[in-house]
Order: C-alpha cells, then sequence, then structure tokens
C-alpha cells in the first residue's frame, strides 16, 4: 500500500498544478487569439447588442421562430428541464407546443413540424434551428409581412451555414441573423 500512496500524491500533484494554472492558461489563451477575445459574436441591430451564439426569443408571428427554451431564454441560468422524453409533464408541454406552432402555421401538417422547433435543447438556449424549422415558418411570414414565399424562401437559402468542416454536424441556420436579414427585405 505503501508503493501506491507517493505516485497517488504525485498525480493529484500533477493534476492540480495542471488542471488549475497550465490548462486554464492555455484555454484562456486560445480564447483570446478568437474572434472577440472568446466572448461569442456580438451583434448590434438597431442600437442594441445580442450575442449570435446565445438563443433570443421569438415568437411573433412576422419572425422566424426560435427553438423552444427550458430556461426562458435567460444565459445566466442554462439548463435543460431534465424532463426524459417519456415524462407525462415532457410530453404535454410539448403537444401544446405542437398545438399553438398548428395555429400560427394553419398550411403546415403536424407531420412537416421537425421536432426542434417544439423541443428545447440541452442547454435551452440554442440559437439555431434546423433548415426545416425556417422553411415551414416561410408561408407564415410571407403571408403576414405581405410579402412572396419565394422571397422568403431565398433568404433562408442564403442563411444556410453548413456543418464545421464539412462533415461535423448538419446544415442550420442561426435565427437572429436570418430575422436581422428578414428585416432587412424591401
Amino acid at each position: 500500500m505503501k508503493q501506491n500512496i507517493l505516485p497517488a500524491i504525485r498525480l493529484t500533484l500533477f493534476c492540480a498544478v495542471f488542471f488549475s494554472g497550465i490548462y486554464t492558461f492555455l484555454i484562456y489563451g486560445i480564447a483570446q487569439a478568437s474572434p472577440n477575445n472568446g466572448k461569442g459574436e456580438i451583434i448590434e441591430h438597431n442600437g442594441k447588442k445580442f450575442y449570435a451564439n446565445v438563443g433570443q426569443k421569438f415568437d411573433k408571428d412576422e419572425y422566424f421562430w426560435s427553438r423552444p427554451s427550458a430556461v426562458d431564454y435567460n444565459a445566466a441560468g442554462a439548463g435543460g428541464s431534465n424532463k426524459g422524453p417519456s415524462n407525462p409533464d415532457y410530453l404535454k408541454e410539448v403537444q401544446g407546443r405542437i398545438e399553438n406552432f398548428m395555429k400560427h402555421n394553419p398550411t403546415v401538417k403536424k407531420s412537416e413540424i421537425p421536432s426542434d422547433i417544439v423541443t428545447a435543447s440541452g442547454a435551452g438556449l440554442d440559437p439555431n434551428i434546423s433548415v426545416q424549422a425556417a422553411k415551414v415558418q416561410a408561408q407564415r411570414i410571407a403571408d403576414v409581412r405581405k410579402i412572396d414565399v419565394n422571397k422568403v424562401n431565398s433568404l433562408i437559402q442564403n442563411n444556410i451555414e453548413s456543418p464545421f468542416l464539412g462533415i461535423f454536424g448538419t446544415e442550420k441556420i442561426n435565427v437572429l441573423k436570418l430575422n436581422i436579414a428578414l428585416d432587412g427585405l424591401k
């Protein structure tokens, strides 16, 4: 047993120094070298600053809706609901979101609603929606804004972000950027 204590103490001290100091400063240095010094992408619109990497609440019919948030879009309290997919309360909440979405998008069938538009992400602050989630909202937005739906669909196509390095993840659309571009349409 004595022969194991000294290596365990050395490993503990090494990990304390490495993870409390060296690793922390390494990550901090990488953040400082990144755009905006690791503070995320800040977008200024109409005199207000928004973080493009944090979900924003959009629920008006003239805008693309955001993905639901389990923390009401409060970045200080990021977190999921901790309710499993078979939890009756969770299923009731999702069903309510589906019904609300269908009420505001009467041309969309229930089977066409992508899951990301009625379920929250793990942190509850996902700033992105899928391309399909944007496309199912196009008709509603075109009708409310009295513009051609092809213009809205073109805007969607122009705001698609490719997966990281072309292989990690799926195509997505940042809702804040898309809605700012939507406001810019004449």
